[in-house]
């Protein structure tokens, strides 16, 4: 018997990916208004908070909601990538910097 099991709990299913074509189809479906997110969500074994965020997403990039759209959130994780790799770099030379300092003492 494993740990998950043996405290009542169902294992995590492993993370998923979908294609943008697949999360905007949801969307629609969500948007037409015959079906609840819940019931979409349900229809196509998601979670109905995936559903939900793929659909407040859509409301921003539209313009209907505020917030960051798509592409903006890109920006902002390649800005991130790229200042914690300067931040490294900046550090490694701080070390070398002191490291050669000492030597010519």
């Amino acid at each position: 018997m494993s740990i998950m099991e043996s405290m009542g709990k169902k294992p995590r299913r492993p993370r998923r990916s979908f294609t943008p074509e697949f999360k905007a189809e949801i969307v629609g479906l969500c948007r037409r208004g015959d079906r609840s997110v819940g019931q979409v969500a349900k229809d196509f074994e998601l979670t109905e908070t995936a559903v939900r965020d793929w659909v407040k997403q859509a409301e921003v990039d539209a313009g209907e909601r505020n917030g960051l759209t798509s592409s903006e959130r890109e920006e902002l994780a390649a800005l991130r990538r790229e200042n914690r790799r300067l931040r490294k770099d900046v550090d490694i030379l701080k070390r070398a910097t002191a490291f050669f300092a000492k030597e010519t003492r």
